[in-house]
């Protein structure tokens, strides 16, 4: 997320990755050997997630190099939050299944009143794309080591590609609406979603 209001991308923030970069060309060989912890190996497909708003409490966002099973480095720009809140929220990814041809995974909730609610969640996405974000107590070019107002992921803390000195950014809270995000792994300590439906249709079903 880039500082201020307005159509927001990651473009903006790309600074935030080059150090990162540099330690995963530094730390590929340990980890590749088992020298390194990781959270969990990702698949590295890439995977969208839209609302119609996010409502985060406790606001990080810093880089980091999420791994393959194969090795592969993906930068990415995590986006932490301690707690959130989540209207209409929409998840799909799409695969080319032999002899039958395409087929979209889409997960739905929180689109009947009630939002999903989520704890300790991290986003760990290659681009963000919101209609509006309004932040609140915002802290930009933080150290990431310094990060106080919200969370680290453990997983990325111990795996060797976190720059305690790297450009980071912070905020008590943050507001996005119509969100779109293009994301390769989501965790979070708890994750509450009412009214889930998750279906396996043919053909392209994407959220946005």
């Amino acid at each position: 997320m880039a500082h201020g209001c307005g159509r927001t991308r990651w473009k903006r923030f790309a600074l935030v990755l080059l150090p990162s970069t540099v330690a995963a060309a530094a730390l590929g060989i340990g980890m590749a050997q088992g020298a390194l912890a990781a959270s969990f190996f990702i698949s590295g497909d890439r995977f969208q997630v839209a609302a119609d708003t996010l409502v985060a409490r406790g606001l990080s966002i810093y880089g980091t190099v999420d791994v393959t099973r194969e090795g592969r480095h993906v930068p990415v720009v995590v986006t932490g939050a301690r707690q959130a809140t989540i209207t209409n929220l929409c998840q799909s990814v799409e695969a080319a299944i032999p002899v039958l041809g395409v087929y979209t995974l889409r997960l739905t909730g929180g689109d009947r009143g009630d939002r999903v609610e989520a704890r300790d969640l991290f986003i760990d996405q290659t681009s963000l794309v919101a209609d509006r974000a309004i932040f609140h107590d915002i802290d930009i070019g933080v150290a990431a080591g310094s990060l106080t107002k919200g969370p680290i992921n453990p997983g990325d803390r111990a795996s060797g590609f976190f720059d305690p000195n790297a450009s980071a950014q912070e905020a008590a809270s943050v507001t996005l609406t119509d969100v779109r995000s293009n994301a390769v792994a989501v965790s979070a300590a708890t994750l509450n979603i009412p009214d889930l439906a998750l279906r396996l249709k043919q053909g392209s079903h994407r959220c946005f």
